[in-house]
């Protein structure tokens, strides 16, 4: 048998599973139409004011710094575990254990840096803040 024969029957049948699934559970579902099931649920609170509020951009920003440094948290303790054994085995010299992960660390404290010069770690103050700022100066 031809080998794509083989991988569209198996494509057919990756499509026909779910398809097959959608449409039995559209025929067997119970249908109960009302206007409560189309309202905004917030934990069993009844919802007040509008479903569209606009967020600060810096709480994105936050939490993509917070993601960033995360990862480089993660990616440092393997690296010490490696160099607890490098150290003990004398295979490699200090510089080639310890030079790549000096590098990254200064690539993120460059990083760090840019974001703190450009204000993207200054939490947002409110407009009474900025007004006490500027009634003390």
């Amino acid at each position: 048998m031809n080998d794509w024969i083989a991988i569209g029957a198996l494509a057919f049948v990756g499509l026909l599973i779910p398809l097959g699934m959608m449409a039995v559970s559209y025929l067997l579902r119970p249908s109960v139409p009302e206007t409560s099931k189309r309202a905004t649920y917030e934990s069993g609170e009844v919802p007040t004011g509008g479903t569209r509020i606009r967020f600060n951009i810096q709480y994105y920003m936050v939490a993509l710094l917070f993601v960033v440094f995360d990862i480089e948290t993660v990616l440092l303790f393997p690296w010490a575990v490696v160099y607890l054994d490098a150290i003990e085995s004398d295979a490699v010299s200090l510089l080639e254990i310890l030079g790549p992960m000096v590098a990254f660390v200064l690539i993120l404290f460059v990083g760090l840096a840019w974001a703190w010069r450009n204000g993207a770690v200054q939490w947002a103050q409110t407009t009474r803040q900025v007004e006490t700022e500027s009634n003390r100066s």
